[in-house]
């Protein structure tokens, strides 16, 4: 599955992970880990819209999932079978 979001275009970004394990104290500067790169996904789910009355499904992430349930677009209620 492509981690594209079908609404707002929202892509995996790259980033750098630290570690903060050792500090000045002790004069361990030298030992201190180094900085990789990594990657952050967009958190994409795949949602049924409804879009001029007819139902499509789109990959979105969450905040827009969010958004159009505020406009009413994503139907929120879910029945419970007994």
């Amino acid at each position: 599955m492509s981690m594209i979001c079908q609404n707002c275009g929202k892509i995996k970004v790259m980033g750098r992970r630290k570690s903060h394990k050792r500090g000045v104290a002790g004069k361990r500067w030298k030992k201190r880990a180094p900085v990789t790169p990594r990657l952050f996904n967009v958190n994409i789910q795949m949602a049924t819209v409804t879009e001029n009355g007819k139902k499509t499904q789109m990959k979105l992430c969450t905040k827009c999932i969010k958004r159009f349930k505020k406009d009413g677009k994503i139907l929120t209620s879910k029945k419970k079978k007994n």
